[in-house]
């Protein structure tokens, strides 16, 4: 059964917006026309390595700006989550043939820092609703986008090792997802501006379409 809550509500307004103004996906435009190549599949690994940091440090923030349950519960469980998930994407990256001096690598292009730009500033600026409700997107957009890239690189000619299917076959956690709107309402519910968590997890989630734009191009 569903419970409907204003965080609910909120997240059923950005699902109409992404209905109405679907954002791209750079990686999945290639799928569909033939193009994907494993120089796509680094270009995953290596934007979502630089992501990784910027991630568990937003998570560090929200810890510190709100020490109370449930906000602390959930940066608690996205912070291990990111944290396991390290060495096994380090691991696709090296059965990619990425060695360590490629993900140390940096490029002074905007588009592959846009979305650990855009969380970091919402983790710094925001409020915890926005915070909450732009983490809420994050996991609702790019766990089925990479579900979707997963099987697209399965039908395609590529040959793919095992460690890219073990990280991006990855799905979104109910209990974590659910937990989001949970410190979502709590914000709310401490006098959040809920046009500003609707405004913040719509940006957030225009950076995820840069993210994948910059995995299929930037590192180029």
């Amino acid at each position: 059964m569903t419970t409907h809550t204003e965080a609910a509500d909120l997240a059923g307004r950005l699902r109409t917006l992404r209905e109405e103004h679907p954002v791209g996906n750079a990686v999945l435009d290639k799928i569909a026309d033939g193009r994907l190549s494993e120089d796509d599949l680094r270009g995953m690994v290596l934007t979502e390595i630089q992501a990784h940091q910027a991630e568990l440090v937003a998570y560090g923030v929200g810890l510190a700006k709100y020490p109370h349950t449930p906000a602390t519960t959930f940066f608690t469980r996205i912070t291990d989550l990111v944290a396991a998930a390290t060495p096994k994407l380090r691991a696709c990256a090296h059965a990619l043939g990425l060695g360590d001096a490629d993900l140390r690598r940096r490029q002074p292009d905007p588009t592959i820092y846009a979305f650990s730009g855009c969380l970091s500033w919402i983790a710094v600026t925001g409020r915890q609703a926005s915070l909450a409700l732009a983490l809420h997107t994050d996991m609702t957009v790019y766990f089925p986008d990479c579900l979707a890239i997963s099987a697209g690189a399965r039908e395609s000619s590529l040959t793919v090792p095992d460690e890219f299917y073990e990280y991006y076959e990855g799905t979104a956690s109910e209990d974590l997802l659910a937990l989001a709107l949970e410190v979502a309402d709590d914000g709310l519910a401490r006098g959040d501006d809920p046009e500003e968590a609707v405004f913040s997890a719509r940006l957030l989630e225009a950076t995820i379409g840069q993210f994948w734009r910059a995995a299929a191009g930037a590192w180029r």
